[in-house]
């Protein structure tokens, strides 16, 4: 088996269990600290949305500082730093004894991240360039499957096995990715004689400045989009069954819908973005998943929301190989982990911000509504991409073409 196919494995093992561990604690959340003695429940959704988003921000904050770190020691270490860390942190998180005990390992959860980050520059750039669209395509399946199953696995621990223990089964598997990264992943790092200082230095060796802030934006909106319904996807789902029970199991199966898709379609279009361009698939995906949004507002049932959730899931998996294999090809060698981590960055924000977003518009204008508008800004955003990329991208091959 060639080295990069042994460590997209561990990769994708490693980042499917660090996207469970970020997003497991949210069907949770609410519930342990009241088991920690808050009983207002103002209080408790208060801090509740503190403890979650807390980790998203940080994490923001020092992805790229963790992508610098990479570029400088060596991929490995930081995957090994990231998995060990978090396995220990989100042990820790069961032994809470107080409300911000447990918001201040979230918040060290947010620091000591950085294994996607990791991952995604090692594969980038270790994987030729015939298979690159493959490989980063399966990549991605792992933190967006890992982060839209992780609250379904939650609550499903927190039911069978009890509050707790969904932080220690969290801390094993963490371990267990630590292991299989220390035996399994190997890495042949050569070590830059000139070390890349300070963000001006980085942004002048960035060859295609618009396009690289384009990307960051597609893969911000794209966040926003897969998140922004997971604040309101209960109520909605409880509206549609009339409230005739197991409305928590129907969301978590719903939301996690997209999340299957994603799995099943992304190698897929990976591979095709590899055959005709990935500025291609990227257009056609954040059209198609503008479209399929709209509609969801409309449904009467849900049966209809969860299909549409699993169209949405085919299409959407072609952004996030897309924005990544764009970002390997126009990015130089020694600045890779570091443009990789402002990329975690922007989906860290989107995660964040899609919450935020999902919440202010339901609550301004109703549930439904907050599908009209996430739809809107994916096409807002096909558009842009469109005059930024598409089109230079495709006049580039045509002369090329010509010569």
């Amino acid at each position: 088996m060639p080295i990069w196919k042994r460590n997209l494995i561990v990769c994708w093992f490693g980042m499917f269990v660090t996207g469970i561990g970020m997003s497991q604690i949210a069907p949770v959340l609410p519930l342990f600290i009241k088991h920690l003695g808050v009983q207002d429940s103002g209080s408790i959704a208060e801090l509740s949305g503190i403890a979650f988003g807390v980790t998203f921000i940080v994490s923001a904050i020092f992805s790229p500082i963790w992508g610098a770190a990479a570029d400088r020691f060596g991929r490995k270490p930081m995957l090994l730093r990231a998995s060990l860390g978090m396995a220990v942190v989100i042990g820790c998180m069961g032994f809470a004894h107080h409300v911000y005990v447990l918001i201040g390992l979230r918040l060290v959860q947010g620091i000591i991240t950085g294994y996607g980050t990791a991952c995604t520059t090692l594969i980038a750039t270790q994987t030729d360039k015939e298979h690159a669209g493959y490989a980063l395509g399966t990549l991605s399946t792992a933190s967006i499957a890992g982060s839209l199953l992780g609250p379904m696995v939650g609550g499903f621990v927190e039911e069978n096995f009890g509050m707790q223990n969904v932080f220690f089964i969290t801390g094993a598997m963490m371990l267990i990715a630590f292991l299989t990264t220390a035996l399994f992943v190997q890495e042949a790092f050569a070590r830059q004689t000139k070390q890349v200082q300070g963000a001006k230095e980085i942004w002048a060796l960035i060859p295609e400045k618009s396009l690289t802030i384009t990307m960051f934006v597609t893969f911000f909106v794209l966040t926003v989009a897969l998140y922004s319904v997971e604040p309101i996807i209960t109520v909605y789902i409880a509206e549609l069954s009339h409230n005739l029970g197991h409305v928590a199991l129907i969301a978590g199966i719903t939301f996690s819908a997209s999340g299957l898709a994603n799995i099943v379609a992304a190698p897929r279009l990976g591979k095709l973005s590899d055959r005709i361009g990935a500025h291609k698939v990227m257009l056609f995906a954040l059209a198609a998943a503008g479209i399929i949004f709209i509609p969801q507002a409309f449904v009467t049932s849900p049966w209809q929301l969860m299909a549409l959730r699993f169209l949405l899931g085919l299409t959407s998996a072609g952004l996030t190989p897309a924005v990544n294999i764009l970002i390997k090809k126009i990015t130089p060698t020694a600045i890779t982990g570091r443009v990789f981590g402002f990329t975690m960055s922007a989906g860290y924000l989107g995660v964040f911000g899609g919450a935020v977003l999902g919440g202010e518009v339901a609550d301004w204008f109703g549930s439904r509504y907050v599908f009209i508008v996430t739809g809107m800004l994916l096409l807002a955003n096909a558009a842009w991409v469109y005059l930024k990329v598409f089109k230079k991208l495709q006049s580039r091959q045509t002369a090329t073409a010509a010569r």
